[in-house]
């Protein structure tokens, strides 16, 4: 089964950093984010990946090309043009790398790697959220209820400490960061058979999130797994901080290949 990866978005909320990158290029311990979740979907034993481009597709697609370099001790002779590899790592994975457009909207670059799934069901994810989610326990739920379409719910952590006090000021309780109000949101990592494709009927301008979920979701075609462990968008510099600072004290809950 092959894993789609939406990664041609502007990121315009982390302008400051995505001006010169793309948003799945911007790194977590030294690996871009875009890594760390392929490395998770290959811990379940998935390698076939599609990845979406869009902005700055290319950094992507130099980066894949020369994966082995970025990972190895290299010698060039540069009088023969030729360079060694040393200690050589490679991953087991096999990358489609297609342009699906600067302007296209998420379902419009699902739509325009059709061609590439061969009518199989497909993974599908964000490529800006980590996650320690069981990728083969949502295959089995998706599975299982033998539906079109399965979406990532969780419940995201508070920006905020919560509080409750009495008419004296005495605090009865304190939470800090709680998860938020009760409300269950995507978190990405679908499962989607191919016949999503009959409600992405807008070309390029379509976009997953607004009438082919909300349609899918009357015909009752739309089912959620809910996952209650860690996950994390990346959406602005204090998301992009708090993200290494979990790698680099060794408390990245969605490094499970290690």
């Amino acid at each position: 089964m092959k894993t789609l990866i939406l990664a041609g978005g502007f990121g315009t909320r982390l302008a400051e950093e995505t001006h010169m990158i793309p948003k799945p290029m911007l790194e977590i311990g030294g690996h871009p984010i875009l890594w760390h979740i392929m490395k998770l979907y290959s811990h379940y034993g998935f390698n076939e990946f599609v990845i979406l481009l869009g902005y700055k597709g290319y950094i992507v697609k130099e980066y894949i090309a020369n994966y082995c370099l970025h990972q190895s001790d290299i010698t060039i002779n540069l009088s023969t043009n030729t360079i060694k590899v040393h200690n050589n790592y490679a991953e087991p994975w096999i990358v489609t790398l297609v342009d699906t457009g600067l302007n296209t909207m998420t379902g419009g670059r699902i739509l325009r790697v059709r061609d590439y799934l061969d009518d199989e069901p497909f993974m599908l994810t964000y490529g800006d959220g980590v996650s320690n989610i069981n990728i083969a326990e949502l295959l089995k739920f998706h599975t299982t209820h033998g539906h079109l379409v399965t979406v990532t719910s969780v419940q995201p952590e508070g920006r905020y400490g919560t509080l409750s006090s009495d008419e004296t000021g005495k605090i009865d309780f304190f939470v800090e960061k709680p998860a938020g109000d009760g409300a269950w949101i995507n978190a990405g990592y679908f499962v989607c058979n191919s016949g999503i494709f009959d409600y992405l009927r807008n070309g390029d301008a379509t976009i997953l999130e607004r009438e082919p979920l909300e349609e899918l979701s009357r015909d009752g075609e739309l089912f959620t797994y809910k996952h209650t462990g860690f996950w994390k968008c990346m959406d602005t510099q204090r998301d992009m901080q708090q993200l290494n600072q979990l790698w680099n004290k060794g408390h990245a809950k969605w490094n499970v290949w290690e």
